[in-house]
């Protein structure tokens, strides 16, 4: 029985860690997603508050409330700055995923070319082994008529 290929293995592990990048890809994906629907939820709950006042224009507003709502608003300006950042994170982060995961399919394809000239290499020196018999056996086959 033939003993199995080591690049066999080698190519089990690189398929595992492209499965495994490629994952991380996907979750830094979801994560970008979730950060940016936060930031777009930020955003609309601050132009809904803006209308708000836009609505009570032409009406008399208390300095208080009013210092409240640009109190209110600079706290939702500071809070949607923190996600801005957290977004670009996301972005940078799923960045870095994607080139580990193509870094990883890079390698499992570099190996499987390498088990592909392997098998290449060997149906050629079996094709020529083959050639060589038949080539005998018309050989023997010649020479046996000959004789005869």
């Amino acid at each position: 029985m033939a003993r199995p290929d080591p690049l066999q293995t080698v190519l089990k592990l690189a398929q595992d860690a492209e499965e495994q990048a490629a994952l991380q890809l996907r979750s830094a994906q979801l994560e970008l997603g979730r950060l940016k629907q936060q930031l777009d939820a930020l955003n609309q709950y601050r132009l809904d508050y803006m209308r708000q006042l836009s609505g009570q224009e032409g009406k008399n507003i208390s300095a208080s409330y009013y210092q409240q709502f640009h109190r209110f608003i600079k706290q939702i300006d500071q809070a949607i700055g923190q996600q801005v950042q957290s977004v670009t994170g996301a972005e940078s982060q799923l960045e870095h995923r994607r080139r580990h995961w193509l870094e990883k399919q890079q390698k499992r394809k570099a190996v499987e070319l390498l088990l592909k000239h392997k098998a290449d290499k060997r149906e050629t020196k079996e094709a020529r082994l083959e050639q060589k018999l038949l080539d005998e056996f018309a050989m023997q086959q010649f020479i046996r008529k000959g004789s005869h």
